[in-house]
């Protein structure tokens, strides 16, 4: 780009200069012919007048012709004296070469962002059909065979019941979860900030999930005893830390180990939840907070998870202005991390 406006500028200088030895040359030759001698500043004078006036009105023109190309750029209209004023004391086609240039720039951006947009939108209803599909099916099934009779049968009637329930709970898991994911994006969820002992809470969450992670074989362990306390929202951090270590223990290893640990980062905490389970591959790696994305797809229903979960994770660490971040290795395990702000 800077070569092309470099270019345009010697173009501009050239079309002058020439346009200047012309015009003295034309008027040498008038004189010469009328057998008249015109004293040589009259001659420059007069060339330089010509040259002034040729170049006014060649501006005129061109801003003339350019201001269509405003009014789109800057999608309003506009008076050749508004035109005149922007252009004043400037080179007028290096600047409208800059400019256009750097709109063609942010348009060409725009179109690439509404078509990744539109892609994911796409992306994103197929996924949810998809998602609602397969417990709705599945519920009709249950009840159109206690329709057919089932229901009178005691073998099957509340078998089927609960096994219709637990499609229905996790019909509702799926709804709540965009609910919350809806929220978070359009920032209309608020944060109730106040003091906690995160250490504390952590180990209350690892308490409530042993009997699930104890059916895993799986051993979940809260690697400090020092209180640390942060400034954010409890219930968040509580359903973060809750769905990072109902992940750990869903992907993990029969006898492996799941550790919370705590990094000190001066006014900040970082919170690293590790695993040694079957861990994340390279290509999957970028897409784990993505809505909807399963590294394991078939293991990841068969425990009746939404999909939604580190996506919920990831919105509600971005909404305490934080980040997080996970790093992991196929088969040796994977540590997510984030940080939050301590209570000082």
């Amino acid at each position: 780009m800077a070569v092309k406006v470099k270019s345009i500028n010697l173009a501009s200088l050239s079309i002058s200069v020439v346009t200047f030895i012309l015009t003295y040359a034309i008027l040498i030759v008038i004189d010469t012919a009328l057998g008249y001698i015109m004293p040589a500043f009259i001659a420059l004078i007069l060339a330089f007048v010509t040259y002034a006036v040729s170049h006014f009105m060649i501006r005129k023109f061109v801003i003339y012709r350019i201001k269509p190309i405003y009014q789109m750029m800057l999608e309003r209209n506009m008076s050749m004296g508004e035109l005149e004023s922007r252009f004043a004391g400037t080179d007028v086609i290096s600047d409208v070469s800059d400019e256009l240039a750097s709109w063609a720039e942010k348009k060409s951006a725009e179109i690439y962002r509404l078509k990744e947009m539109e892609t994911y939108r796409k992306e994103f209803l197929g996924n949810v059909s998809h998602e609602l599909k397969t417990p709705l099916f599945t519920l009709q099934g249950y009840i159109l065979t206690l329709l057919d009779g089932g229901l009178n049968d005691p073998g099957i009637n509340v078998r089927y019941l609960e096994k219709a329930n637990k499609n229905v709970e996790r019909l509702i898991a799926i709804v709540k979860d965009l609910e919350d994911i809806s929220k978070l994006e359009m920032k209309i969820m608020n944060l109730n900030r106040e003091q906690f002992d995160i250490v504390a809470l952590c180990k209350d969450i690892v308490d409530s999930l042993s009997e699930q992670a104890k059916a895993y074989q799986v051993t979940l362990k809260v690697t400090s005893e020092l209180p640390i306390d942060v400034f954010a929202d409890k219930v968040r951090i509580e359903q973060v830390m809750t769905n990072l270590l109902v992940n750990s223990i869903k992907y993990g290893k029969p006898g492996g180990m799941t550790k919370v640990k705590f990094v000190d980062m001066f006014d900040k905490v970082m919170v690293e939840v590790e695993d040694n389970g079957i861990g994340i591959s390279k290509e999957n790696l970028p897409r784990v907070f993505e809505r909807f994305f399963r590294a394991d797809k078939s293991r990841s229903r068969e425990e009746g998870g939404t999909g939604l979960g580190l996506a919920i994770v990831k919105h509600i660490i971005e909404a305490h202005k934080e980040k997080i971040n996970v790093r992991s290795e196929l088969g040796k395990g994977t540590v997510f991390s984030f940080t939050l702000n301590k209570y000082l």
